[in-house]
């Protein structure tokens, strides 16, 4: 069991295990989410998807939101999800 030990400030060090297996660094956001029995789960913040832009890169021609949804139902059909 990885232990912590708050400050009188409220603040908690994140064991270095614990920051490797969920990928923390400095800077990175967590969130405490309560449970319907009063415990509490730890949970990394990921990125918002407006912060992916520029992100990735395409080089081919512009595809259209028709071709995108086209190309996503074939690979639900292969995947056996739809």
């Amino acid at each position: 069991m990885t232990i912590a030990t708050m400050t009188s400030k409220g603040q908690l060090t994140v064991p270095i295990d614990v920051r490797q297996k969920l990928g923390l660094q400095a800077g990175s956001r967590v969130q405490f989410v309560e449970h319907d029995d009063g415990t509490y789960s730890f949970v990394p913040l990921t990125r918002s998807v407006t912060e992916l832009k520029g992100m990735f890169r395409w080089d081919g021609p512009p595809i259209t939101i028709e071709q995108m949804n086209e190309a996503i139902a074939e690979a639900a059909v292969e995947s056996g999800a739809a």
